[in-house]
């Protein structure tokens, strides 16, 4: 099932870390729903001799994944998809989109993109969803 994930990664020479483009890509493909919660992620050997890239880079990459809680790193069994969080309160779904959107912004700077259109692409794709 993860060979679809493995399949559709590529790596950019385009400036932007291979560890960064690594989990931007990984995260849009979760989201596409290429893997559901609980599924068993790539190893990251797998990944790293799939891409033809140095097993730290991909262990930075899972680790920033687990972070932003889309995976579970589970010692000598694997990565997995996370489940979604349980429903949280109001102000901590409030603190969580504001870190959310801290890290959007952080990302669309280093990669020179307007954050006011990716605002509105961000709407616009959100619209396509419904």
């Amino acid at each position: 099932m993860h060979t679809d994930l493995l399949s559709s990664l590529r790596l950019e020479s385009s400036g932007v870390p291979i560890y960064v483009q690594l989990r931007e890509q990984i995260l849009r493909q979760l989201g596409a729903g290429v893997l559901a919660a609980g599924d068993q992620m790539p190893t990251m050997r797998e990944v790293a001799v799939a891409l033809k890239i140095d097993l730290n880079t991909v262990r930075h990459a899972y680790d920033e994944l687990e972070r932003t809680g889309a995976i579970t790193l589970v010692r000598g069994r694997g990565s997995f998809v996370a489940k979604p969080p349980p429903v949280t309160s109001a102000r901590a779904q409030q603190a969580q989109m504001d870190g959310l959107a801290k890290q959007v912004l952080a990302t669309a700077a280093n990669m020179g993109i307007d954050p006011v259109a990716l605002a509105h692409r961000i709407t616009a794709l959100a619209k396509q969803k419904e």
